[in-house]
């Protein structure tokens, strides 16, 4: 399975459901049972097989948002900065990234889910996203 933007999120940013400035994202770790759907799978409570070990916690983390227009090459990128869990035993085959709201996972919009190729496990240690960059070109 590739990477890939939901197309719930493509929507709600015509309507200004999510902005980037201002909102709450998280990351949260999938595994390989995970099977995104870019078409069907809109709020959390859609995503499946999220990891559980020592030192994640449920829902994910934090992930710092940042937003750049670059003029010159008509574009626009949105940056989900890099996650940790510390002291962490997991395994993980994916990233999903969406605004949280805070509440009920019915209602926190997806926005991406970030595909490793491969299954990535800590044992113990820090397991670590790195930054993920999603490019809207004009």
């Amino acid at each position: 399975m590739a990477s890939l933007i939901y197309n719930s999120c493509i929507d709600d940013l015509a309507r200004n459901n999510i902005d980037f400035d201002t909102n709450t994202f998280k990351a949260m770790l999938v595994t390989s049972s995970y099977t995104p759907n870019k078409d069907t799978h809109d709020k959390r409570d859609d995503v499946t097989n999220e990891v559980t070990g020592t030192g994640y916690t449920a829902g994910g983390a934090t992930s710092t948002v940042t937003v750049t227009k670059d003029t010159a090459n008509d574009k626009v990128t949105i940056q989900f900065g890099a996650v940790t869990w510390g002291s962490s035993t997991v395994t993980a085959r994916g990233c999903v990234y969406y605004k949280s709201r805070g509440g009920a996972s019915s209602a926190d919009e997806l926005v991406a889910y970030n595909d490793f190729g491969s299954d990535v496990s800590s044992s113990g240690g820090t397991f670590a996203v790195a930054a993920s960059t999603i490019t809207l070109q004009n």
